[in-house]
């Protein structure tokens, strides 16, 4: 019988992406797989035909090849240009999509385990998050076993090779053509048993134990950074430990406020100097600077210090310190105070009075046109 079309086999066009031809194959893999379809011929049949078109327009080479003369591209060469068709083979290629369910595995072995990605919250000064810092840490999280360093068993000769796998870890079955391996049950895919197990972690060779680690914070972190280390997270038996994530909590800083690599501080100045004008001095990160203040300066106006912000953690700029002038209002005031701010202010009402008429007009002046 002739062969079918590969494209009508998984049905996509000939314009079809690797990624739609990949998600096609999955989709018939899962409906006619074997072990789903047990002795049923027609869906091994399909399952074999849909392996067979994946095989080759999977690959670039091959598919161009297909493109240009059909089946007869790999007539006579052993079925795809002498290489042989693997349905094994294609399954390796999808890694985790069965989910090992059909015996799937990293090719050449099994999948090494490994441990859970743990987190810390580490809580920092803005000074330290800005100028990097070390810290201590502890913590408790499963670890090699420091009674047996790991190996699950008293003494190292109690460790033997699992007599159910053979040291594998896996166990194969041979279904028709396709070949199925699955953990082995007996050592739980570690491919070795213990005669004599550790009285301290009774053989798993894991144990929580509370661990005091040294963090190296770099400078210019900000809340929600987080530093990896590799391998200290969570252990696990005969396999690989995860990471441990270092989250960064910068704490409320009394004066400053950060907004990525730029700083800001409310200055709080008089109503005197900001209508006489002063040069103040103000407080950064490092040091004290000098801060003009003109005469007129009106509150919220903001003053750019070049240079004097944060230099990220993934930046080679360094930010600016913006100054907010915020003027405030005298209270307790003396009587002689009172009498020169009742004496300015009636100096202040007659300047408006007299003042040019092609000036802008005040605030109150604004509002009686508004209601007229």
């Amino acid at each position: 019988m002739a062969k079918r079309d590969y494209y009508e086999v998984l049905g996509v066009s000939k314009t079809a992406s690797d990624d739609e031809i990949k998600k096609a194959y999955r989709k018939l893999a899962m409906k006619y797989h074997p072990d789903r379809n047990p002795d049923n011929a027609e869906a091994e049949e399909k399952f074999k035909e849909a392996s067979e078109a994946y095989e080759v327009l999977s690959d670039s080479e091959k598919r161009s090849m297909y493109d240009r003369m059909g089946h007869n591209a790999f007539e006579g060469g052993g079925g795809f240009g002498g290489g042989g068709f693997n349905a094994e083979d294609i399954f390796s290629q999808f890694g985790d999509i069965f989910g090992g369910a059909f015996g799937g595995g990293s090719r050449g072995g099994q999948r090494q385990r490994r441990g859970s990605d743990l987190r810390y919250v580490m809580t920092l000064d803005l000074e330290e998050a800005i100028k990097g810092v070390k810290k201590t840490i502890t913590f408790s999280a499963p670890a090699p076993c420091d009674a047996c360093d790991g190996k699950g068993a008293k003494n190292a000769s109690d460790v033997e090779t699992c007599r159910t796998c053979h040291g594998s870890g896996q166990i194969r079955m041979q279904q028709g053509f396709f070949a199925v391996q699955q953990t082995c049950s007996t050592c739980r895919g570690t491919g070795k048993t213990i005669k004599n197990p550790c009285n301290s972690c009774h053989g798993s060779g894991i144990k929580d134990r509370q661990q005091t680690l040294e963090v190296t914070i770099p400078a210019g972190v900000d809340n929600g950074d987080r530093v990896r280390l590799s391998g200290k997270g969570e252990a696990v038996t005969g396999g690989q430990a995860g990471d441990l994530y270092v989250e960064v909590v910068v704490r409320e800083h009394p004066i400053f406020q950060r907004d990525g690599a730029d700083l800001y501080m409310d200055v709080p100045v008089s109503i005197a100097d900001v209508a006489l004008g002063k040069e103040i001095e103000i407080p950064t990160l490092d040091s004290r600077v000098s801060l003009k203040i003109p005469e007129g300066t009106q509150t919220g106006k903001l003053f750019r210090l070049r240079g004097k912000g944060v230099k990220p953690v993934r930046s080679t700029m360094v930010g600016d310190l913006l100054c907010r002038i915020v003027v405030e209002t005298p209270t307790n005031l003396t009587e002689r105070q009172r009498e020169l701010l009742k004496e300015l202010q009636a100096t202040l009402g007659e300047s408006n009075q007299h003042s040019d008429s092609k000036k802008k007009k005040g605030f109150f002046d604004k509002v009686s046109d508004l209601f007229d």
